[in-house]
């Protein structure tokens, strides 16, 4: 199982990304039990957890790879060479 595919996270992770943030704010909401500071963490994780899976399910539609390395292949094409860089003074 990769988590990783293309430059994002796979699909099934960014489903469950999303229902499990779903889950946990829920959580966070309904059980009574739990003390006020436990409840807000699980409301506050769940939402971030949500957030996260919806992001990157968005950026997927859109062709976007954020966690992609071709910006160390741009970065390099901007270096110069020593070569090039005295023939220019």
């Amino acid at each position: 199982m990769k988590v990783l595919e293309d430059g994002n996270f796979a699909g099934w992770l960014r489903i469950a990304m999303f229902v499990a943030g779903v889950a946990l704010l829920f959580a966070g909401l309904g059980i009574e039990a739990f003390p006020r500071w436990a409840r807000l963490a699980l409301f506050l994780i769940g939402f971030v957890t949500m957030a996260v899976g919806g992001f990157t399910s968005r950026a997927h539609m859109l062709k976007i790879k954020p966690f992609d390395n071709s910006y160390k292949k741009a970065r390099e094409s901007y270096k110069v060479k020593d070569d090039d860089q005295d023939k220019s003074q």
